[in-house]
């Protein structure tokens, strides 16, 4: 490809006020309105003593939603759904100072108020797309931190944490998925940097497995996560709720003791279909074997009613040696052990394979951190954790859209769908019975997912014949 004009010949200019950028837009905040969210906003948040910051909650959560939709990392990017056209397809969209404001003038409080607007948000998305199929079967539930580095001096709650050297804040993640489901956000919590892993995991589990039963999770419930979870709070949480666990453990005296009772022939071979990277050496691994310890007791230091009895699940690698010369053997092999406690109800190879998707919550942490969580953009603590709860109901929203657009977008990363169904430049023109024509780009290459999105939220639109092909 190479231009078809001289430098010279070229010219460019900002003058037409009916173009936008991001004409995926309008289906998508169409499927927010049909789902509420602007009803829901303004009914779940009272903002009553921020003069102004906090009148009209509806208008300023949409457009730092729509905002986010379009790619937003900052306060400023609110910008971007107030250009050229924008007017013509949307009402009440508000400035960026305005978002900001609104932004500070929550409190902690004021954020559990648009958690509440989440969860009923997610529930309708639910209800209305195909955004988890075969949740009434079995739904995984995982959980995750992930620290966000952060730079400002004065931005609250930052400190130095786990990564030496870096200042950060440390938010807590809980995604929902099925088998045949990519994972929704089911809730998110802002913490310090310096909050431990665990700190308030046991409500935080409670509130993901509600939420889980609110959004049609009616099968089984299995909570995945890594071993800094592995606590008896936690477990006790997931079994009040009538949910399974599946949680990596650490190594301690009993856990070495229980896999020295492991005979040879228990041991299965597995084979990964494609190779994974082990967490402590950074090998590739494909091949392991693993067994299981039916009946292993944990948290024996805990009152006898804290105890829980279920399966120990072990797998291990090879060690290699790698100080052996070439045509030698190891006269000792050494392994490498990762044990994960849980009560599924799955036969032990498949429960060991479903328990290593849990890394599955890591791809929406890097999604987010590739879009909106680039920045904690506020200097107040709990601006940022409002600005966090708006990436996860705008993710949510990104899923749902997906799934009414094609079979591949069901399971596209966010920055896909944007690149694919959001940033697609149109003309905007008004007719006058007031109908709007968006004009698309001839050839788009996700022209039908693209229309078969627009006619799920429209469903009475006006259908015009495209000019022929070229």
């Amino acid at each position: 490809m190479r231009s078809s004009h001289t430098a010279s010949a070229v010219s460019a200019r900002f003058d037409d006020p009916n173009l936008i950028a991001d004409a995926g837009l309008i289906p998508v905040l169409r499927l927010a309105r049909h789902c509420r969210l602007p009803e829901l906003a303004a009914e779940a948040i009272r903002i009553p003593d921020a003069d102004s910051g906090g009148a009209n909650p509806a208008a300023k959560v949409m457009s730092l939603v729509a905002a986010m939709v379009a790619g937003a990392d900052s306060i400023d990017d609110v910008h971007r759904v107030r250009h050229g056209g924008m007017d013509l397809a949307f009402d009440g969209t508000r400035a960026p100072s305005t978002v900001g404001t609104f932004l500070r003038s929550f409190t902690h409080g004021h954020v559990r108020q648009l958690h509440q607007v989440h969860r009923a948000f997610l529930a309708e998305l639910a209800a209305r797309t195909p955004l988890l199929p075969g949740a009434d079967t079995v739904a995984f539930i995982d959980i995750d931190p992930t620290h966000r580095r952060v730079y400002g001096h004065a931005k609250q709650g930052a400190e130095h944490g786990r990564l030496k050297g870096q200042r950060t804040l440390h938010p807590l993640v809980a995604v929902v998925s099925t088998p045949l489901a990519r994972p929704v956000i089911a809730a998110v919590r802002m913490r310090r940097g310096k909050a431990a892993d665990v700190r308030g995991a046991e409500s935080f589990v409670a509130e993901a497995l509600a939420v889980a039963a609110q959004i049609g999770c009616t099968g089984i419930r299995i909570v995945r996560a890594d071993a800094k979870f592995y606590t008896a709070d936690v477990v006790a949480a997931c079994r009040r709720a009538g949910a399974r666990f599946s949680l990596t453990t650490g190594t301690n005296p009993s856990i070495t003791a229980a896999i020295t009772t492991i005979a040879d022939h228990a041991w299965i071979p597995i084979r990964y279909p494609n190779a994974i990277e082990d967490p402590d050496t950074g090998e590739l691994i494909s091949d392991a074997e693993v067994a299981e310890i039916p009946c292993y007791t944990a948290f024996t230091g805990r009152r006898k009613t804290e105890r829980v009895t279920a399966t120990l699940m072990v797998r291990r690698v090879k060690r290699l040696n790698t100080t052996t010369s070439a045509g030698q053997t190891e006269l000792f092999p050494a392994y490498r052990y990762h044990t994960v406690f849980t009560d599924s109800p799955f036969e032990l190879v498949p429960a060991e394979a479903d328990h290593r998707r849990h890394a599955v919550i890591e791809q929406v942490i890097a999604d987010g951190k590739a879009g909106p969580l680039a920045h904690l953009p506020s200097g107040h603590f709990q601006a940022n954790a409002a600005w966090l709860t708006c990436w996860a109901i705008t993710h949510n929203l990104l899923r749902a859209a997906g799934s009414l657009a094609s079979v591949f977008h069901t399971k596209a990363t966010t920055a896909t769908l944007r690149a694919h169904l959001i940033a697609v430049p149109a003309r905007l023109a008004r007719s006058a019975r007031c109908y709007l024509t968006v004009h698309l780009p001839r050839h788009w290459p996700w022209r039908d997912a693209r229309q078969q999105l627009f006619d799920a939220v429209h469903p009475d639109a006006v259908h015009v014949a495209p000019p022929p092909s070229a």
